[in-house]
């Protein structure tokens, strides 16, 4: 039997969705000591784990390499594609947000030539396309709130928890794009159909799993 495979987000978001899946039986021992290992088998024989980029967990998925990924819902919505979004997981919460200097030391958005850093192109795209503002996008990986800083970009637009950073930087969040970014449990759609009974004992499983923890943290 075909194991189910599981594209696992490098970082801490491997680490949380691997407490979950252990929770439900699942033994992710060997995915914990990885080496320079990427790929890994569950002692049972039922499920793979393959680790990757977290940008490119939604690819992976898309593309029946992996049956089942964990990636953010900022992620999902910068990739697109036509994938089951099953779970939300619940980590991982922040927004997504236009961040930039205060009133009086900003330009309009309607000035030729706005400029918006960001990690998220598409999104930047729709989002300003839907209002019918122009703006040039500037595609950054890391240290996105150095654009404005440096004469790089006008704003950014990115994720934000507490917004500290921002704050130490002298920006501040000027709209809130999507209010509620979290990690989503994603299912290719061939696979729920050709390994439709294990991933859904999954699906259930965590899904149990997490209203079991909610309910403890209400007691």
């Amino acid at each position: 039997m075909e194991p189910v495979t599981i594209a696992l987000a490098k970082g801490r978001l491997a680490e949380q969705t691997m407490e979950l899946l252990e929770a439900v039986g699942i033994d992710c021992a060997q995915v914990r000591s990885p080496g320079r290992k990427l790929v890994f088998s569950e002692p049972t024989g039922r499920f793979r784990f393959i680790l990757v980029k977290p940008s490119d967990v939604p690819t992976y998925v898309d593309h029946g390499v992996a049956d089942i990924g964990v990636a953010g819902k900022d992620t999902l919505m910068e990739e697109n594609r036509p994938l089951y979004e099953l779970l939300d997981l619940g980590f991982g919460r922040c927004r997504l947000c236009i961040a930039g200097f205060p009133e009086g030391k900003r330009r309009a958005v309607t000035d030729a030539n706005f400029r918006v850093a960001t990690k998220y192109p598409n999104i930047a795209r729709e989002y300003y396309g839907a209002k019918g503002q122009t703006i040039e996008i500037i595609k950054l990986n890391g240290s996105v709130e150095l654009g404005p800083l440096v004469g790089l970009s006008d704003v950014i637009l990115d994720v934000v928890e507490s917004g500290g950073t921002l704050r130490a930087n002298g920006l501040e969040i000027q709209e809130t794009v999507v209010q509620d970014v979290s990690a989503r449990m994603v299912v290719n759609c061939v696979s729920l159909k050709t390994k439709g009974e294990r991933i859904r004992w999954l699906i259930d499983s965590v899904a149990q799993e997490l209203i079991r923890r909610r309910e403890a943290e209400r007691a």
